[in-house]
């Protein structure tokens, strides 16, 4: 067994610190969850906040369904971050996390597992307890990422206040004059079996049978007109169009071409064939063709004529006419340059259609909701749409009109749910009207919804700054806003409509107020058990009850309403200083919210914006299951830390995407433990230190010990202009630099001696401990917001008995005399001392020295350089870690140099330092006389470093 080593009997200051090297972070930070919530921390931030400026971030809830994943853990971090870096900053900082309830992933689950037959009470009431279950399912992972907030007391989209008072927002725009009814085209999935929201559509590649069909003349005498003609050379002809959507011509009714393009009329083998000019020796091609331009003319002289549909011959019910109607969203880069036009399938057919005075009785809506044809539909009724495509293309083909067909790719609309095709399908829906004017009164000073977003996005602040031009662009081109949901697990649509005229009752505001009452104390469900004579008495033979529900954007879009100045308005309030959420929410959250406050108060229920970027692995590529790259946060908690999770995402520029990988989180683990080790390093030389004690005022610290606390006062004014902004890879990589360069590769590294070395109650060592305490305190704080756990860690230890780095705010530092002459200063010293170092590493390269100690330097400066080093006196050598140091003044920077001379004196056992003076005292013969004074005498003086 090997003998323990007997302690020296001239010790250093070697202390010690309960704050370990390793921080064991998956085994410690559970314990650190459960003392926040043991001792009501997120409770006593906000006592300690009471009477301060309050900052508002509000939380857009996710969905109650399913684990988190990655892109969960960056939102929550980054908004944790923020709050926490507000209250530090002096603010009442609430967070108040939520949950969105309603809507379709949840009532898909419901039907998966009790089928899809229940009735729709007990749906409501399997999908509010699936939704709550949920909610606890997440809550410990959020929380295990060490977010701090209302965790006992979130919003809940679907708690019965919110309900009830998300009914009294819908109450206000109607009242204001926004909400109408109508038939119109919207987004529909036949898998949803209702109509979707922007935002829950996505586009990816479908291949289709792309077709060319032709539409007979029916008014040969007025095509002859339109191009100039007497008479036609022959009356058989076609006018052309090009369609990627087949299943849509049994429904046409119309045929567009653009005004001011010049259309041909060109003679072929198939008999006369109108085309765009442009268009012309293509399609002739692609028909096989051969063809000569008999006339042409401008679109405009078009107008109206029409032609025989191109099943007329096939089956009588399609013995019909199409007239042109003009549109300037006919293009000519592909196709024929005209469009057929089936205004229950297409925006902008309808809208056409419409402008030419066909009424909503008048539009044929063969598609039912599941995506088959009515029965009564002829050649393909009780088909489904995508199955009936190839059967109507060979129907045209005998009708002799199918003038070409083939296998398009293209990008096409799909649930975002079930990844299945969704198709416009006119239904009639409750809108609200982006181009409407607000009754005379409402806020918005008589604009229309879309003037009046698009002012509030002028007045929103956004980071990064692209996103204001991205909302722009899809608030200023949106259609209508459709509110109206065919589902079941929804907020109800609680409107009584007139049986005979479909007109709203006209106390409809009131009955909504007398609803949303019955509501609060029995959630959605009092909807389904309302019998109307309760409400309209006799006049209840004359209503039925509404059967939409509102979609479920609506539902988070009015948590300004429901949430800051509802379930949660003594926490929150109303607007919100910030909204943050992924760049997919300028479609969704931002969106919904931004239109429903503009309704309601006129103005953005927000004052600035923050999105950030989605996360893809090592190689940019999206996160997926099929691909098996993904990284789950629970998985790396429990592995690495939390902590190592909220350093990559402050560490990263979340304005674009976040790379994660096994690598990365490597590197990201590896600055993890130098801040630590430079936390320890400090907490272990504080460890004998009593501030109550031992302060000293600053013109009694030695100078280096003034630099350096200068220097933490100079980075914590740029790391709080950086919080500000919301600006977090640069604090990161602000304190990461000092943490490794300016404290570990320079005023630390020049420390050690003083602080081992010196008498432990010295000046000279307590002043050094000063500025080690004031840099502590202010660096424990100023990376709290992202190293939550380990700031806790370590702010336990430098206060004990302080419960909460986080009911704490920034340090405020003590004023160092002439900071900026000392920056500037220690600049210029450090910059010859990196020369220095250079010298010493060629040194001991060449064998001449072993440790930088066993060196005497001469150092040959000009100018300034010269005033500044030798103004350091003898002091010059601890701050090269030298065993002495010599100036010498030359003229020019020519001249400069560092002479490196091997020291011929002794080594102290104590201080290691190399010095003439070691073994002068015979008592002590392997001692330098510094260390005998340190140790036996008065000590010694120093005055720089």
């Amino acid at each position: 067994m090997s003998e323990k080593k007997a302690p020296s009997k001239y010790p250093v200051n070697l202390l010690d610190t309960p704050f370990p090297m390793r921080g064991d972070l998956p085994k410690r930070e559970p314990q650190w969850v459960k003392q926040w919530q043991d001792k009501k921390i997120y409770d006593k931030i906000r006592r300690a906040s009471k009477g301060r400026p309050k900052f508002i971030l509000h939380d857009g809830p996710p969905y109650a369904n399913g684990d988190i994943h990655l892109g969960h853990a960056v939102n929550k971090i980054l908004k944790d971050m923020i709050v926490k870096a507000r209250s530090l900053a002096g603010f009442d900082a609430a967070y108040v996390p939520g949950w969105d309830c309603h809507g379709m992933p949840i009532e898909i689950q419901i039907e998966k597992q009790f089928g899809k037959h229940l009735p729709v009470r007990e749906v409501q009431e399997r999908a509010r307890a699936y939704a709550a279950e949920q909610i606890e399912r997440q809550k410990p992972n959020f929380k295990r990422l060490g977010v701090l907030g209302d965790w006992d007391n979130p919003y809940k989209t679907m708690n019965f206040s919110n309900e009830a008072n998300e009914l009294r927002a819908l109450a206000k725009i109607m009242e204001n004059g926004y909400v109408y009814r109508g038939l119109k085209p919207v987004n529909w999935c036949f898998d949803c079996g209702s109509a979707l929201a922007e935002a829950e559509v996505e586009y990816k590649d479908k291949t289709d049978l792309a077709i060319d069909v032709g539409f007979a003349f029916a008014e040969p005498e007025k095509v002859a007109k339109a191009f100039g003609l007497p008479k036609l050379p022959h009356e058989d002809g076609h006018i052309v169009i090009w369609t990627t959507t087949p299943w849509t011509i049994p429904s046409n009714q119309a045929l567009n071409v653009h005004p001011e393009v010049e259309y041909a009329l060109v003679s072929t083998e198939r008999g006369l064939l109108i085309l765009a000019s442009e268009r012309v020796e293509d399609c002739l091609k692609t028909y096989g063709l051969h063809g000569d331009i008999v006339a042409r003319t401008k679109g405009e002289a078009l107008s109206l004529i029409r032609f025989r549909h191109p099943l007329s011959t096939a089956d009588a019910g399609y013995e019909r006419t199409s007239p042109v109607y003009l549109g300037d969203y006919v293009t000519t880069e592909t196709g024929t340059g005209i469009v057929h036009s089936a205004p229950a399938y297409g925006v902008e057919d309808f809208v056409s259609c419409k402008a030419h005075g066909m009424s909503d009785a008048d539009i044929r809506m063969p598609v039912l909701g599941d995506g088959h044809y009515q029965d009564s539909l002829p050649l393909f009724g009780g088909q489904s749409i995508w199955d009936a495509n190839p059967q109507i293309v060979e129907a045209l083909r005998e009708a002799g009109t199918l003038f070409h067909s083939f296998k398009y790719t293209h990008s096409y609309m799909h649930c975002w749910r079930h990844k299945s095709p969704i198709i416009y399908r006119a239904t009639n829906q409750w809108f609200a009207g982006m181009d409407v004017k607000p009754v005379d009164g409402a806020p918005g000073g008589g604009n229309t919804l879309r003037e009046i977003a698009l002012a509030g996005i002028e007045a929103t602040e956004f980071f990064p700054a692209w996103g204001k031009q991205r909302l722009h662009n899809m608030i200023a081109h949106r259609p209508d806003w459709t509110l109206s949901r065919q589902r079941q697990w929804g907020v109800p649509m609680a409107f009584f409509v007139h049986r005979e005229t479909g007109a709203l009752h006209p106390r409809t505001p009131e009955l909504l107020e007398a609803v949303a009452k019955r509501v609060e104390t029995e959630g959605i469900e009092a909807w389904q058990t309302l019998d109307p004579v309760e409400l309209l008495g006799d006049e209840a033979k004359d209503y039925v009850k509404n059967r939409d529900t509102l979609d479920v954007w609506f539902d988070s879009g009015t948590t300004h309403w429901h949430v800051l100045r509802g379930s949660h308005a003594h926490e929150l309030g109303f607007p919100a200083d910030l909204y943050l959420e992924g760049s997919d929410q300028h479609r969704g959250w931002f969106h919904s919210s931004l239109l429903t406050a503009s309704m309601i108060d006129g103005r953005p229920p927000y004052k600035a914006l923050l999105t950030h970027g989605f996360t893809v692995d090592g190689q940019g590529r999206k996160m997926s299951k099929s691909i098996g790259n993904t990284i789950l946060p629970q998985d790396v908690a429990d592995k690495l830390g939390a902590e190592i999770i909220r350093l990559w995402v402050a560490s990263t520029d979340y304005s674009g995407e976040l790379s994660i990988s096994d690598e990365i989180l490597k590197r990201v683990t590896e600055g993890y433990r130098r801040i630590r080790n430079t936390l320890r390093f400090l907490l272990s030389n504080l460890a004998d230190y009593d501030h109550a004690k031992h302060a000293l005022p600053a013109d009694q610290w030695l100078e280096i010990d003034r630099y350096a606390v200068a220097l933490a006062q100079s980075l914590q004014t740029e790391v709080l202009g950086h919080y500000d902004r919301y600006e977090f890879h640069p604090v990161v990589a602000k304190l990461q630099t000092f943490c490794s360069e300016d404290l570990g590769g320079f005023y630390l590294d020049i420390l050690k001696d003083r602080l081992y070395t010196s008498a432990p109650d010295s000046p000279a060592r307590r002043a050094a401990q000063n500025a080690l305490y004031h840099i502590t305190h202010g660096l424990l704080k100023l990376m709290a917001p992202f190293l939550s756990f380990t700031a806790e860690e370590a702010w336990q230890v430098f206060q004990p008995g302080n419960d909460t780095i986080f009911t704490e705010t920034y340090y405020a530092y003590p004023d160092v005399a002439e900071g900026s002459r000392l920056l500037e200063k220690w600049y210029l010293l450090r910059t010859v001392r990196g020369d220095v170092t250079k010298a010493l590493e060629e040194a001991r390269a060449a064998e001449q020295i072993g440790s930088s100690l066993q060196a005497e330097v001469d150092v040959r400066v000009s100018g300034r350089k010269y005033e500044v080093l030798a103004s350091l006196g003898d002091d010059l050598r601890f701050v090269l870690i030298t065993s002495a140091a010599a100036v010498t003044q030359v003229a020019t920077e020519a001249d400069e140099g560092v002479m490196v001379t091997p020291s011929s004196h002794q080594k102290c056992e104590r201080c290691w330092h190399y010095r003439e003076d070691v073994g002068a005292d015979a008592a002590h013969p392997t001692l330098c006389g510094r260390c005998v004074s340190n140790l036996f005498g008065s000590g010694e003086h120093r005055s720089a470093a």
